[in-house]
């Protein structure tokens, strides 16, 4: 009988199933070694690499925003190569960057009864119904909320939020001053005006009337749930929802309310189903009782936490000062008045200056958003619009140098929505620059999804400059579609001045045949001296890759590339003597 397999009472076999307490189960430790061993792939795509088990290759796809459960033309995901071919590590990397394996689903049994082996089945084991990783705004702000102490301990209490893991009691990190606190029969639950406000009219009507002035609100209703109400406040920050199903009801009534319609026909549904069929969720060892967790993306978009904080951003901009100097403030402040009296309180709490403009701005979203902003808003006193005579607002205000007003326009747009619309090329270079300076790297991938469609009519002088842009401030995604582009189309590329003359620019590449071969510096290779790989290696990688190289022709070919770059390098050589010579005379006459 195999192990996992079970008989009943009465000697008959049940459907197969696994034992709970895998960690206690025998099995023999070849079983962990993949039937396939592993192998580079190094322009794989997500399938290849999942089924070689090529880790580097894996990370750099996922890194560049591959669909972890996108599926091939046999309607595969990535998962059940890996499982197939037994590849422990790479099958754990596909579950934690998201890949979905629940059973009774297609996907997911598929996953299953292919796993190779027993450590295979336990990793899948344990990830299953586990929710994919949240995205870096849903991430951000979720971290916001456990960040306030309350939150915290109320999570430990009843162990409301398990699909990401619990938050440290301890852990302070994301600590920022909330706003508003509610109690809801003497528990408190402590959260962030703008966000309620966004995600349920009921909230953004009463912060606008009976809550204006007040940071403690607090519930007599004997029938409100303490436990759906933290469920909901956290689903308004994460867009993540996980409720305990005895809770269900209690979050229909709140979700009422609250006049979340979207979500409350969602829930309605889901009652009726605990009703009728068996509910399949996480259950803890203790025997806790069932949770059902719901992401943000089944909900209507308008209904998720992007385009609610999109609105607040439209809203604020709306009312935001375009462009006046100082003398003009009072004006500025009026109108200001005017505008929050039709269009309602857009809740800001700071003002950002950057080239005569002045946005209206929101504290939690920008500290969430990026450590710079955290630590500047932290030290923030005595800079108030009171100073310049203004004694209306009393709204702090900071001023940004070094950058334009549509560029931190842009910058916004990503913080509060994690994404950018469109974006002009001239602004990218500048947009990279103020996504380390701002500590929001993610910002960089925004940039560069909104900048290739740009790319696909860019002419080769700019695929050049995109090439030795994105390598400086290592923009993986732009840098691999001018190399892709560059090696398909290299004699085009070769005939231009403005190629040969960048080669100048760019370390030659490495004369060590084991990095063309065996260990290229193209992602998913392996090289032992990393400080020789250059912009040229990846392209020579490429190249071979485009032309199909045979495998015992690969070195000769690299050699004849080789050759073709040094001969293009004396070319420019050449050039930029002539163009020299040519200044020169000029300046003489």
């Amino acid at each position: 009988m195999d192990e996992g397999e079970t008989l009943t009472a009465n000697g008959s076999n049940p459907r197969w199933q696994l034992d709970q307490d895998l960690d206690n189960i025998f099995y023999d430790p070849e079983e962990g070694y993949p039937s396939v061993p592993l192998k580079k792939v190094p322009f794989g795509d997500i399938f290849e690499a999942s089924r070689a088990g090529d880790l580097d290759r894996l990370r750099y796809l996922l890194d560049s925003g591959v669909n972890v459960n996108g599926r091939d033309s046999w309607d595969s995901v990535s998962l059940y190569y890996t499982c197939l071919a037994g590849h422990l590590e790479a099958a754990r990397l596909l579950l934690e960057s998201g890949a979905i394996c629940s059973e009774h689903t297609f996907d997911g049994d598929r996953c299953h009864y292919a796993a190779l082996n027993l450590r295979v089945r336990k990793l899948l084991k344990a990830f299953e119904a586990r929710p994919p990783p949240l995205q870096p705004l849903q991430s951000a702000l979720r971290d916001t909320f456990f960040g306030c102490e309350a939150n915290r301990v109320g999570n430990k209490e009843f162990g409301s939020i398990r699909a990401m893991g619990n938050p440290s009691s301890s852990d302070t990190s994301s600590y920022f001053p909330p706003d508003v606190t509610f109690f809801v029969r003497g528990n408190p639950i402590e959260a962030h005006r703008v966000i309620l406000s966004a995600r349920s009219p009921l909230f953004k009507k009463r912060f606008e009337t009976d809550w204006r002035d007040r940071r403690v609100v607090r519930f007599a209703k004997e029938k409100l749930s303490y436990r759906a109400l933290y469920s909901l406040i956290h689903f308004f920050y994460s867009d993540r929802l996980e409720v305990a199903v005895d809770d269900m009801e209690d979050l229909v009534r709140i979700c009422k309310v609250c006049e979340c319609e979207e979500l409350q026909k969602v829930l309605d549904k889901e009652i009726i189903h605990q009703k009728y069929a068996e509910y399949k969720s996480l259950r803890d060892i203790d025997g806790s009782q069932k949770r059902f967790i719901l992401q943000g993306t089944s909900l209507p978009e308008d209904d998720r936490l992007p385009a609610s904080l999109d609105r607040v951003l439209q809203k604020s901009l709306a009312i935001s000062s375009g462009g006046m100097g100082i003398e003009d403030t009072q004006s500025v402040v009026i109108s200001s008045s005017l505008r929050e009296r039709d269009m309602g309180n857009d809740l800001a709490d700071v003002c950002i200056k950057v080239e005569g403009k002045t946005f209206r701005c929101h504290q939690v979203i920008l500290a969430s958003r990026s450590e710079y902003y955290k630590a500047r808003l932290y030290r923030m006193t005595g800079f108030l619009e009171g100073k310049d005579g203004i004694h209306t607002h009393f709204l702090p205000q900071l001023e940004e140098h070094d950058l334009s007003a549509d560029s931190f326009k842009k910058l916004i747009e990503y913080m509060y929505t994690d994404g950018l619309k469109d974006i002009d090329p001239d602004q990218a270079e500048e947009m990279f620059d103020a996504a380390s300076r701002y500590l929001l790297f993610p910002l960089k991938r925004a940039v560069a999804d909104a900048l290739i469609p740009h790319l696909e009519t860019a002419s080769s002088a700019e695929l050049c400059h995109w090439l030795i842009l994105s390598d400086m401030y290592g923009v993986g995604k732009i840098r691999e579609y001018c190399l892709d582009t560059m090696a398909c189309n290299f004699e085009l590329f070769a005939d231009t001045p403005e190629f040969r003359s960048m080669l100048l620019t760019i370390p030659p590449p490495s004369s060590d045949s084991s990095l063309r071969t065996t260990l290229p510096s193209a992602p998913g290779g392996n090289a032992k001296n990393l400080d020789i790989a250059n912009i040229l290696d990846d392209l020579r990688e490429k190249w071979l890759e485009a032309e199909a190289a045979e495998l015992d022709k690969r070195d000769e070919s690299a050699a004849l590339f080789d050759k073709r770059l040094e001969i293009l390098m004396l070319v420019a050589q050449h050039e930029n003597l002539n163009i020299n010579s040519e200044v020169g005379g000029q300046e003489e006459h």
